[in-house]
């Protein structure tokens, strides 16, 4: 399966700049015409269709910086800075619950960041009082309740309350185990912390355990991480995400104190890759996608396996049907045909729930043609197939006369053998399975206007 998934020639040679699709339109065409009242139009509106809920809440601060990191943060040694952020978040947490029919259940939550587990366990026992005050959370454990967790911020009994308050899912931020690569990095992290909180979060009972790695940080090559792959497959996490490091040090601040000269070279990063796509599915885990790895058994692989699988802000989901509710600095929601965003600095997220405003700065509504182009993007980022007949009969289209600039733009990937057409079904080859991210932005209306903003694709 490597050999054919992996073709160097063919990588090399699509190896552009790219959005990671987590939306259609991406975040790069959100405006500031979109505001609060567009947005609680936006929510209550759909309460005629009563869809469950998903509630991302964004957690900002983190205890050290990692070098590496293009999050949204805040760096700070002073925990009690919590406090004032959860009153702020339990504010937005009433103004958002009173958009919404209280019957609507919260089928998935996802505490992002940051370092989630920055707050302390009353901190985090107050978030989820406050936040089954307004919504209607699960109390039944069928809910998809995750968080990310970094495991130097664990103690002894932070991962049993985790269970307690209903949280099944949890994702392990490790990056890479080498103790060159972590202090070059700022993250250094021993093992005994990372796959202790892997074996407690087994014991406690959660349902799911994700680790994130990634490649391309400096001093990697291909022998040190394939040792970090090893170790980790051992482990056998449910879930494992590789993520590519992009180096924009023009936008992100931290990836300064990373040398570029102390970074692989394009040849190696792309072993390094290979290595870990060659090891990881030799070990029988599922390439579901983009960077992402899943054991056979795991409900990403069952639900790309039976065409259910979606994506949306928080990466591969099996929520398609939730409208995602975002609370916190920085929050990206999608409710109804909507997209908005609230503001990124603590100042200006505090100054407008204390006026008692939602803190949406901007966003977007998406028209006939976007949603169309979202819906073929999905289904190729997700199944690595388009069935262009379905595409023409829910839509109201002819596809191929729709789509016909799109179709000749993939005469030339079809020819490399990224793609092929066996009737009304446009097919991802193996080969344009890494490549995904370039196939889809053949379908992209606005990606001449967002030059220059994306990471590249491998």
């Amino acid at each position: 399966m490597t050999d054919a998934l992996f073709n160097e020639e063919l990588i090399r040679r699509y190896d552009t700049s790219g959005p990671r699709y987590t939306s259609y339109p991406t975040a790069v065409q959100f405006h500031e015409g979109f505001g609060e009242a567009e947005y609680r139009a936006a929510a209550r509106a759909t309460n005629a269709g009563g869809a469950p809920l998903s509630l991302y809440v964004h957690i900002p601060f983190c205890d050290t910086v990692c070098f590496y990191c293009a999050c949204n943060k805040v760096v700070t040694k002073d925990r009690s800075r919590a406090g004032a952020y959860l009153d702020r978040v339990e504010r937005e947490l009433a103004l958002q619950g009173g958009l919404f029919d209280g019957q609507r259940p919260v089928d998935q939550m996802h505490w992002g960041g940051g370092t989630p587990t920055f707050l302390s366990h009353g901190e985090m026992e107050r978030l989820i009082e406050a936040t089954a005050r307004h919504f209607r959370l699960r109390d039944d454990d069928t809910g998809e309740y995750a968080l990310e967790i970094d495991p130097r911020e664990v103690g002894k009994d932070t991962l049993h309350l985790l269970r307690q308050l209903g949280f099944n899912r949890l994702s392990i931020g490790i990056q890479d185990l080498d103790p060159e690569v972590q202090r070059a990095v700022n993250r250094v992290q021993p093992d005994a912390d990372t796959f202790g909180a892997l074996d407690t979060a087994r014991a406690e009972g959660f349902r799911s355990v994700s680790v994130d790695l990634m490649y391309g940080l400096p001093f990697q090559d291909r022998q040190r991480f394939a040792r970090t792959l090893d170790r980790i497959i051992e482990a056998a996490p449910d879930r494992i995400a590789v993520f590519n490091y992009a180096h924009m040090p023009h936008y992100f601040k931290p990836q300064r104190r990373i040398r570029e000269e102390d970074l692989p070279s394009p040849q190696e990063k792309l072993a390094i890759l290979h290595e870990t796509i060659d090891r990881l599915t030799g070990a029988g885990y599922v390439y579901i996608g983009m960077d992402h790895f899943a054991r056979p058994d795991d409900e990403l692989a069952r639900a790309q396996a039976d065409g259910t699988l979606h994506r949306n802000f928080q990466g591969y989901s099996t929520h398609a049907t939730c409208d995602l509710v975002a609370i916190g600095a920085t929050g990206i929601g999608q409710v109804g045909n909507t997209y908005s965003q609230n503001v990124r600095e603590l100042d200006d997220y505090y100054a407008a729930l204390d006026a008692g405003r939602l803190p949406v700065f901007r966003g977007l509504e998406l028209t006939f043609d976007d949603r169309l182009r979202r819906a073929v993007i999905t289904d190729l980022i997700c199944h690595f197939q388009l069935d262009t007949a379905r595409v023409s009969a829910q839509w109201g289209i002819d596809f191929d006369d729709y789509f016909a600039a799109e179709r000749a733009a993939l005469e030339p990937m079809a020819a490399d053998g990224l793609v092929e057409r066996e009737g009304a079904i446009l097919r991802v080859r193996e080969p344009g399975k890494l490549l995904i991210r370039n196939i889809c932005m053949v379908f992209d209306a606005y990606l001449e206007r967002a030059e220059g903003r994306h990471s590249r694709v491998i």
